[in-house]
């Protein structure tokens, strides 16, 4: 039961932190009016790509996905996120999947902002009642700059990532 008041108590003080409030996002991640920040984390970690067929018959890095661990502002793991489907989960066990809504490119070699609808909440916990999770920040993740062609058939990579995941609940 410590264990979750600490963790709770750690949410709450990044719930109005500087950078979620500090931050120029495009309007197309922004979530909808009505919504706070009700935790913010860093997620750290790697994502998959594989080298194969694309619906459409060409050859082409595809997104297998994440497995990175969600740190608070000091660096001390507080959940992890991974997938297929994506899925955020609290060390309280409490977790939730989305709908991507929007992305946005954010550079070169950088995974896309992004802004995700939360599915209810799995388990009771630090995600129950999460509306929507905004991906900010990205640095690395994107497919790999490299050939992907029937040479490379199922190759696979690992590409490292790191983001700002804002969690958010309904005022």
């Amino acid at each position: 039961m410590k264990t979750i008041a600490c963790i709770s108590g750690i949410f709450a003080a990044l719930a109005l932190s500087p950078l979620a409030q500090a931050m120029d996002v495009p309007e197309s991640v922004t979530v909808p009016e009505g919504n706070e920040v009700a935790m913010e984390t860093v997620g750290v970690g790697k994502i998959k790509w594989a080298c194969e067929a694309k619906d459409d018959g060409t050859m082409g890095w595809v997104f297998k996905g994440p497995d990175a661990a969600l740190n608070d502002a000091d660096g001390k793991q507080v959940g992890k996120y991974y997938g297929p489907p994506a899925t955020w989960e609290s060390l309280d066990g409490s977790k939730i999947t989305g709908t991507q809504l929007a992305v946005e490119p954010n550079g070169k070699g950088n995974i896309p902002l992004q802004l995700v609808e939360a599915n209810p909440a799995e388990g009771e916990g630090h995600m129950q009642g999460v509306t929507y999770v905004q991906r900010l920040n990205t640095q690395g993740g994107a497919a790999p700059d490299m050939a992907c062609d029937e040479a490379h058939k199922d190759k696979v990579e690992i590409v490292m990532y790191q983001a700002d995941y804002l969690f958010y609940k309904a005022m």
